[in-house]
């Protein structure tokens, strides 16, 4: 019998825990890790040259919308190409669980605009075989996947299965209060890791209601809250109201800090705003850890972004000028950019029409000055202010220009996050109590490719950039969210942990620029993105990826809390 399954030979280790860099082989068997030194004898083992890469735990993403996709999608696109071997979903009070038989259109109501999640792929992918949350994980282990889930229990599906409609129209009754309760008991006992709720302006619904619960009181989200410490160790994530008026935004942060000293159970959220509000969010977070709560707040490597082209979405598609030539097909769209007459009036209508509000991650009316021309995937890339002046054009005149140069293939960035400069971005992430995890994976996939802000971290902060080594950028995305979401089994390269591991090429690693598809199901378009560098990738003891295509392993599973 062969003493390993795979080997891992002549690769530089770099474990997860933040020490230094070191050569060694590295052993697994029947899905552990059971050798991390000196390995001779690979007798009947698969081998892995690692000579010249790194060898890492693999990638834990903590911030994702992966619950509808999961159920069509076994690989974990696109998450999977940038070393992601674990993801927490049912993030900011989505999920596809509890639903009431029948009214399975109340939960799509809640995804559909707030999470960029198509109804029609849902209708076609999801086979709702379940209505309570452990039913759902339940189907969750019987379905095949490339990586690992870990599911949180959202507070939207809870009160839309609670409370119907009125979900969408009143806070909830002690009758609904303790039917939520006991679901979100019995949810947390059967693995789920976390409850999580959203209070923002930004989640709203198709036809401009607020998602559900938004409509609840704080002292049922205060309710709820304070049953999960019966359950054992389970993350509270809330994506607060962001008023746009300081002091409320400010009331909004230290109302949660509170909960989660007064509750001591473990909490996380965004930190984003410009930097005077991150600041005063920073002073109410030390106050509650001094209090006894634990909380950690969640970063990003790059900025929320919209990625916009012709053949995706653009930011003029709400000017009806624009809306109009928008339904046509993309030939249609490029010979009327190509009539002067036409392209002339839709130069006018993206300088002078009303844009409207933009709700969440929506396209914005374009800055051109922070407006970006992405033909590279990390930077430099130019904006589209700099180019147009260099050229002699109308900013929009410009943006025509491009997407008839590539055939509509051309991508943009607009940020979102307007106040996210790189210096703010390397605060943020330097921040003791941060975890660089929001990517939102599964979802905004027509409009956001945040699932490789693992790889941008390796290629430009830390090769580029030189703001992290390795070895630190390698612990804020293994060993920090594994401690942050309790996977006590993952996040560090040591003998007797599970062998989720990437095998990568510290010079070449990073991002590849995105690419269009229609592949979600009933066709419906989102945005690709897959990564250089990578050799291989394990899950569970198992090469998921070779090179960064699938091997045809599907050796993730759920991972349930607190259950063996």
């Amino acid at each position: 019998m062969a003493i390993y399954d795979v080997v891992i030979q002549g690769g530089t280790v770099v474990d997860g825990s933040g020490s230094r860099p070191f050569r060694a082989d590295v052993g697994i068997k029947d899905g552990r890790i059971v050798r991390v030194g000196k390995i001779s004898d690979t007798a009947g083992a698969q081998v892995v040259d690692a000579e010249g890469h790194v060898v890492t735990p693999g990638f834990i993403d903590g911030h994702t919308h992966m619950d509808a996709q999961v159920m069509w999608d076994p690989l974990g696109t696109c998450s999977c190409w940038h070393g992601v071997t674990t993801v927490v979903m049912g993030n900011c009070g989505f999920t596809l669980a509890p639903v009431e038989p029948g009214r399975e259109d109340l939960v799509v109501r809640n995804l559909e605009r707030a999470e960029d999640i198509a109804p029609e792929a849902m209708a076609a992918g999801i086979d709702w075989r379940w209505e309570t949350f452990p039913q759902m994980l339940d189907v969750l282990d019987q379905t095949p996947m490339a990586i690992n889930y870990v599911a949180n229990i959202g507070h939207c599906a809870l009160r839309t299965w609670a409370m119907g409609e009125r979900a969408f129209e009143e806070e909830a009754d002690e009758d609904d209060l303790s039917k939520m309760g006991a679901a979100l008991t019995a949810a947390l006992q059967a693995g789920a890791v976390g409850f999580t709720t959203t209070r923002s302006a930004a989640h709203a619904t198709s036809d401009d209601r607020p998602v559900a619960s938004r409509l609840a009181s704080w002292s049922e989200v205060e309710t709820l809250v304070g049953l999960m410490p019966a359950t054992g160790r389970r993350v509270f994530e809330i994506t607060p109201s962001t008023d746009p008026e300081p002091e409320k935004w400010d009331a909004a942060f230290r109302q949660v800090c509170e909960l989660a000293a007064d509750t001591k159970v473990p909490t996380t959220f965004g930190l984003f705003g410009p930097p005077a509000r991150r600041e005063a969010t920073l002073r109410h977070v030390e106050e509650a850890i001094a209090a006894g709560a634990d909380i950690f707040v969640q970063t990003h490597s790059r900025g929320i972004t919209n990625v916009l082209s012709l053949r995706s979405r653009t930011a003029f598609d709400r000017l009806p000028l624009w809306r109009e030539l928008r339904r046509q097909p993309i030939e249609t769209q490029l010979a009327a950019m190509r009539d002067p007459s036409t392209r002339a009036q839709l130069v006018a209508a993206a300088n002078e029409a009303s844009f409207g509000p933009s709700i969440g991650t929506e396209p914005r009316k374009p800055v051109y000055e922070a407006m970006t021309v992405l033909n590279h995937a990390v930077p430099p890339n130019e904006t589209v202010a700099t180019m147009a002046q260099a050229r002699g054009m109308d900013p929009a005149d410009l943006v025509i220009q491009l997407m008839l140069d590539t055939d509509g293939r051309q991508f943009f960035m607009q940020p979102i996050t307007p106040w996210d400069t790189e210096e703010t971005l390397l605060a943020a992430m330097k921040n003791p109590r941060g975890v660089m995890t929001f990517s939102d994976s599964g979802a905004h996939v027509s409009q956001i490719m945040d699932s490789s802000i693992h790889t941008y971290l390796l290629a430009y902060w830390v090769r580029a950039r030189g703001a992290f080594t390795i070895e630190e950028a390698v612990r804020m995305m293994t060993a920090v969210p594994a401690r942050a979401w309790g996977l006590a089994d993952r996040g560090l390269l040591r003998e007797g942990m599970v062998a989720d591991v990437n095998v990568f090429d510290p010079a070449t690693v990073g991002p590849r620029l995105p690419t269009v598809a229609s592949d979600l199901p009933g066709g419906a378009i989102r945005l690709r993105q897959q990564a250089d560098g990578f050799l291989a990738t394990l899950v569970s003891g198992r090469i998921a990826f070779s090179n960064g295509e699938h091997t045809g392993a599907l050796a993730g599973r759920l991972l349930r809390s607190g259950v063996a």
